[in-house]
C-alpha cells in the first residue's frame, strides 16, 4: 500500500471512530467507491489501536480509576467509583461480543458489507439519533450509569455490528434515550469502545498474527499513529462542541450520505 493509501484509511478511522457517523461503513465504501483495494484486516487492527489510544488518553482519569478497581471487582466487590464503572463497562460489552460470535460463526459479518446495507444503516439510525436527542430528558449524568443502563446501552452497542450503524452514535443514542444529557452520553459511549475495541482488536489480532511480515508491520504503525492523531483530535472537538451544538450536523450528514448510497446501490 502506498504512503498514501494508508494516510487516508488511517484519517477516516481516525476522525469516524468516535463521531456518530460510522468508521466501519466508511471504510468499507472506500475500496467500493473509490476504487482503492481493501486495507485487508492488519490495517484495520493497526487502525483500532490507533483509536484505542486515543480515548484512553483523553479519558485517562476514568480509565486509571477503572483499572485500579479491578481488582476489588474480581473479588465480586463493585462497591467503589472504579470497580462499578469497571463492571458496568465489563456488563455493557457483552451483548456486542455474543452478537459478533454469532455473526462470524453464521457468515452475516461479510453478508452485510454492501452498499445498500451502508446507504439504509446510516440514514435510518441517522433519523433515529435525531428523535432520541430531541425527545430525550436531561436528567441523568455519567455519574448516575447503573448496571442496568449499562446492559441497556450494550445491547444498543451489539446493533452496531451491522456496517453504517455507527457503534458511538447508536450507544449515544440509547443514552439519550434513557435521559442522559449530550455530553455524558457521548462520555459514556466512548468509555464503551475501550473494551470493544480491544475485544474486537484481539479477534482480528489472532487472526492475522500469522500472515504478519516487516512490511505489514510498518504500514500498521504508520496508520496506529496517524488515526490515533486523527481521532484524538476529532474526539476533543467533538466533546467541547457539545457543550453548545446538538447532534443534528451528524444527522443531516448520515441522512445525506445515506441518500446517495441507495441513489446508487439501486441505480
Amino acid at each position: 500500500m502506498t504512503f498514501t493509501h494508508l494516510l487516508i484509511v488511517a484519517l477516516i478511522q481516525g476522525i469516524t471512530e468516535f463521531l456518530p457517523i460510522s468508521s466501519s461503513g466508511h471504510l468499507i465504501l472506500l475500496p467500493n467507491l473509490a476504487g482503492m483495494t481493501d486495507q485487508g484486516q492488519i490495517i484495520d487492527v493497526a487502525a483500532h489501536i490507533g483509536t484505542l489510544f486515543a480515548v484512553v488518553i483523553y479519558f485517562w482519569a476514568d480509565v486509571k480509576g477503572a483499572a485500579a478497581g479491578l481488582p476489588r471487582l474480581m473479588t465480586g466487590k463493585a462497591d467503589t467509583p472504579g470497580s462499578f464503572l469497571a463492571l458496568c463497562l465489563i456488563l455493557g460489552t457483552i451483548p456486542v461480543v455474543l452478537f459478533g460470535v454469532f455473526l462470524k460463526l453464521t457468515g452475516l459479518d461479510d453478508a452485510m458489507r454492501g452498499i445498500a446495507v451502508i446507504g439504509w444503516t446510516m440514514l435510518g439510525f441517522g433519523l433515529v439519533l435525531y428523535w432520541a436527542d430531541k425527545r430525550g430528558a436531561e436528567i441523568k449524568t455519567d455519574r448516575s450509569w447503573s448496571v442496568k443502563d449499562a446492559l441497556i446501552m450494550g445491547v444498543w452497542q451489539a446493533i452496531a455490528l451491522i456496517p453504517g450503524t455507527s457503534r458511538s452514535g447508536i450507544t449515544i443514542t440509547g443514552a439519550r434515550h434513557l435521559g442522559y444529557d449530550r455530553e455524558s452520553a457521548a462520555k459514556l459511549s466512548m468509555l464503551m469502545s475501550i473494551p470493544t475495541i480491544i475485544a474486537s482488536g484481539t479477534l482480528l489480532g489472532l487472526e492475522v498474527a500469522s500472515t504478519a511480515n516487516a512490511t505489514a508491520a510498518r504500514d500498521g504503525a504508520i496508520v496506529a499513529v496517524f488515526s490515533f492523531i486523527a481521532a484524538l483530535a476529532a474526539l476533543t472537538l467533538m466533546m467541547r462542541l457539545l457543550k453548545s451544538v446538538s447532534f443534528t450536523p451528524y444527522v443531516i450528514y448520515r441522512v445525506i450520505l445515506g441518500v446517495i448510497l441507495l441513489g446508487i446501490a439501486y441505480s
